[in-house]
């Protein structure tokens, strides 16, 4: 993959979960005490399988793979009852997180979210830490037609933002989205999350850089 530069920079999307907030533990065990009230253990592909999809591909994935007699809302439903409290109480920002975002706001470059998660969740959390008024616009999973293995989710907050995807960088934490906003024309900053246990070299070559700590943000851009 050719490599881009961060030039002329005139918007920023921002996944949540994994890169700019810590709380895929929340989805850990989410995952196992759904299954775990069924009777069944979390497969260790699962994760995987299901992390570029959106949460209504998610639940009719976890229906179909465990054939549970539950409607797609049911499971969708239970699963934001369960998440709820930890992203309203627990979920923490990733170190640099705030101070990323006030950058952003000190240049008058407008940040916006392109999320696989949704407002009843992550609202919240963001107005506990402060954060929520530094965003121009959210972009829910739901409201495009493919999951983040597409560009779509990322070329419709770049149009909320009013910039074109050459001049609007994405910081992501996993792989498949990375790839996808690149091949959508946008610069990709790839947050290592450990929780996925990608190859280094594989993730590198996914994104135009690579940083372990959305801190380091800081200095790529002001390098």
């Amino acid at each position: 993959m050719k490599k881009r530069g961060i030039t002329n920079i005139q918007g920023a999307i921002f996944d949540l979960d994994g890169t700019i907030l810590d709380s895929c533990w929340v989805w850990r065990k989410v995952d196992q005490d759904f299954l775990g009230k069924r009777g069944l253990q979390v497969p260790s592909d699962y994760a995987q399988n299901i992390i570029s999809l959106t949460f209504e591909e998610a639940a009719q994935y976890t229906i179909d793979r465990f054939s549970l007699p539950e409607e797609k809302q049911d499971v969708m439903r239970e699963w934001n009852q369960m998440a709820w409290k930890e992203y309203a109480e627990k979920v923490p920002l990733k170190p640099g997180t705030k101070e990323l975002l006030e950058w952003f706001r000190d240049h008058e470059i407008p940040v916006g979210v392109a999320t696989s998660n949704t407002s009843l969740l992550f609202e919240p959390c963001l107005k506990r830490h402060g954060i929520y008024e530094l965003f121009h616009s959210f972009t829910e999973i739901q409201e495009v037609k493919r999951g983040k293995e597409f560009p779509d989710i990322y070329i419709k907050e770049a149009g909320k933002l009013g910039c074109s995807p050459e001049h609007c960088v994405v910081f992501e934490d996993i792989i498949p989205a990375l790839k996808s906003a690149s091949g959508g024309g946008f610069i990709t900053v790839g947050v290592v999350e450990d929780t996925w246990q990608y190859r280094m070299d594989e993730f590198a070559e996914s994104c135009d850089f690579q940083i372990h700590q959305i801190y380091e943000a800081l200095t790529l851009l002001n390098s």
